[in-house]
């Protein structure tokens, strides 16, 4: 079975997998009759687990050479922790459970990563190729998830994730072994003041996208739309993504990456109040959704670019170490949380304002960027 088949199946099962988590882990959690605010806490500890644990991964993968093994090892983990979740009873035994799942999953993609970039040296035109199988995976399960949420079917959300979860442990297990090892430089030489702009910047963005990835399906299914509509709303979104992805180099060639920042950051203010406020509007419901392409796929890509530039090439694995935690990481906890105290305390319309100003904060800290000729 060819490298680049294996690479492909286990990017298509484990998106498969964040794909239901993403999109109905809260209508479950909702369904167990967790309120916004737990709910939010429990949504909050995969990013929290993502801001130490993916480093402490990579640390114990670089000393022993056993990153196939530690992938195999987070996947079945993962499918442990949901094959217990529905004998868990309350918020405490299921938010236990969710952070043992986080801190053992947080390590499988970067692992992974690492494992194709060395498996695909010389070649890195057919990442995208493989990659892709991730978003195809991710769109699969969020549409049949729809079809499940229509059905009354939520409880059924911890056995697809068992199964999508195994699936990526058996593919792991053919993975070949790395090239290449993930560094393992010290964290010790103060920020460049462009470097702290930008994952302030990236800190921010992040944070803003957590009343989307906490709410948006109840959000959604609270003004009459069905779930099979709800999943293509969040299809729409990888969609776009992959879309922005394609046309990257021309338009890297054509903008700054600050502008590219500022743009995306901005777009952001946009989408979130149209959720906010006009999502009983299927048209722009739409509109917003595509913008994802903006708010994540445009933004992500020039981020890290801005990474490899204001980094210098000895620094820039701590870099990249440093925008994922702060940003995917931090951000994405601090966002979740923001989002189940707003959502609790003001409502689904200033929840998603909250959203807005982040975005419209990240736009700020990207504007220094520009003026330092990034």
């Amino acid at each position: 079975m060819p490298v680049s088949f294996r690479l492909a199946a286990f990017y298509f099962a484990f998106f498969a997998w964040v794909g239901l988590t993403t999109a109905y882990f809260p209508p479950y959690l909702a369904a167990r009759g967790l309120d916004a605010a737990q709910i939010a806490w429990v949504l909050a500890l995969p990013p929290l687990a993502r801001i130490a644990a993916p480093a402490a991964w990579g640390w114990i993968a670089d000393r022993t050479r056993a990153e196939r093994a530690i992938v195999v090892l987070s996947c079945a983990t993962g499918a442990g922790c949901f094959a217990l979740l529905p004998f868990m009873n309350g918020f405490g035994e299921i938010a236990w459970l969710v952070a043992l799942s986080a801190m053992f999953s947080a390590a499988a993609l970067p692992l992974v990563e690492a494992i194709t970039l060395g498996a695909l040296a010389g070649q890195s035109g057919r990442y995208g190729p493989i990659r892709l199988w991730g978003s195809i995976g991710f769109i699969a399960m969020v549409l049949a998830g729809g079809a499940w949420l229509d059905a009354g079917l939520t409880r059924v959300l911890p056995a697809a994730v068992v199964a999508c979860a195994l699936g990526a442990a058996v593919v792991g297990a053919t993975l070949p072994s790395p090239n290449v090892h993930l560094p393992a430089e010290r964290i010790g030489a103060p920020l460049s003041g462009s470097a702290f702009t930008l994952l302030a910047s990236a800190f921010c963005v992040a944070a803003s996208h957590g009343t989307l990835y906490t709410f948006l399906t109840l959000h959604l299914h609270s003004l009459g739309y069905g779930g099979t509509l709800i999943g293509f709303t969040w299809t729409l979104g990888v969609l776009a993504e992959i879309v922005v992805f394609f046309y990257l180099p021309a338009i890297f060639r054509r903008h700054a990456l600050s502008t590219i920042l500022m743009a995306s950051a901005g777009l952001g203010v946009i989408r979130f109040q149209i959720i906010g406020w006009a999502a009983n509007w299927l048209a722009l419901l739409v509109l917003a959704q595509l913008l994802h392409a903006a708010t994540f796929g445009s933004y992500h890509a020039a981020a890290v670019a801005a990474v490899q530039r204001i980094f210098p090439p000895h620094a820039r694995a701590r870099g990249q170490a440093l925008f994922s935690s702060l940003g995917y990481g931090a951000g994405g906890a601090a966002g979740a949380l923001l989002a189940g105290w707003a959502w609790d305390l003001v409502g689904p319309g200033l929840a998603f304002t909250v959203s807005s100003i982040a975005a419209g904060v990240g736009l700020l800290f990207a504007y220094p960027l520009k003026r330092a000729g990034l």
